[in-house]
């Protein structure tokens, strides 16, 4: 079942009653010209077992000790967001699965030519995948795909660099002269928004899979608590673009992260990619990337399952 993404972005009071997220809005509950009524239908509740992230967006957000850990104890994801309203924050269940020691002792003795062939894996997925969105806006791909077919183990000729550059040189209209940088002008703040997202979505997976997301596969920098996340999260990064594209073309240059555009990019983990011929959310196809992962480091299998941009 698909784990629903519940974002709060106003006042707010979340506690938790018989396995259940209650919600309770403070501006309601103190308006005196409301009646009684209204005020406790306004109370709403979510089942604690449907959730599979929470984002909390705003400064006067409460939230008790006891939701956070049937949340964590559920394998919910809780993103925090600072003032800006960005996401600086991220809260995973220490304990996802019932093998977890020897998965982590699995993913910490991974030899190096396995990482490497896995981040080749992962790259060529990732080349592909861009490939298909630049297909659709009507650029030559002839080089992308010779790019992701030349991939070698552990990507010693950094192509993921080169074909990132001529990607993102033609993904948007040249008007908007664009530059990929994650402190730069807009789209940057959409893209970052829903890459925070696919983050958590890939985290909670691998802490599902009884992975460690600290210890990456090619990613190694010492202050990344979440390493693994971002190697994994490679492929599905084009899913996130090809969303910010339709809403760039749909909106022009509306620029201000607003509830409705949120509301938009939190759509991205329901959204339906193809898995070998399948169709499914993408929640799900992190699940299986992640449980393919973990499958490769306990020495079952050698091919991540990845999900493919048609």
């Amino acid at each position: 079942m698909i784990k629903r993404t519940l974002y709060f972005g106003n006042p707010a009071y979340l506690s938790t009653h018989l396995e259940q997220l209650v919600v309770r809005l403070p501006e309601v509950e103190k308006n005196d010209s409301l009646p009684d009524l209204f005020k406790k239908e306004a109370t709403a509740t979510i089942p604690i077992e449907d959730i599979g992230v929470v984002i909390l967006d705003h400064q006067r957000i409460t939230i008790s000790q006891a939701l956070l850990a049937k949340l964590l104890a559920n394998n919910a994801a809780v993103i925090t967001c600072d003032n800006t309203h960005h996401p600086t924050g991220l809260l995973l269940n220490l304990d996802g699965h019932t093998l977890q020691s020897q998965r982590f002792k699995a993913q910490m003795e991974a030899s190096e030519p396995l990482k490497k062939q896995l981040w080749q894996q992962t790259i060529k997925t990732k080349i592909r995948n861009q490939a298909a969105i630049l297909k659709h806006q009507g650029v030559d791909i002839e080089n992308m795909l010779h790019w992701a077919e030349s991939v070698r183990s552990g990507d010693p000729d950094n192509l993921e660099g080169r074909a990132s550059a001529w990607y993102w040189s033609k993904l948007f209209k040249p008007e908007l002269e664009f530059i990929r940088d994650p402190a730069g002008e807009p789209p940057n703040n959409l893209l970052n928004y829903a890459y925070a997202i696919l983050r958590a979505c890939i985290a909670r997976a691998l802490v599902g899979s009884g992975l460690l997301p600290t210890m990456g596969i090619f990613h190694r920098n010492q202050y990344n608590a979440y390493c693994l996340a971002d190697d994994v999260m490679e492929p599905y990064r084009p899913f996130a673009d090809r969303l910010v594209l339709a809403l760039v073309n749909e909106l022009g240059t509306q620029t201000e992260l607003t509830p409705d555009i949120k509301k938009k990019l939190l759509s991205l983990p329901a959204q339906d990619v193809v898995v070998q011929a399948e169709t499914s959310p993408m929640m799900i196809a992190m699940q299986r990337t992640s449980a393919s992962l973990a499958k490769c480091f306990l020495g079952e299998t050698r091919k991540l399952i990845y999900p493919e941009l048609v």
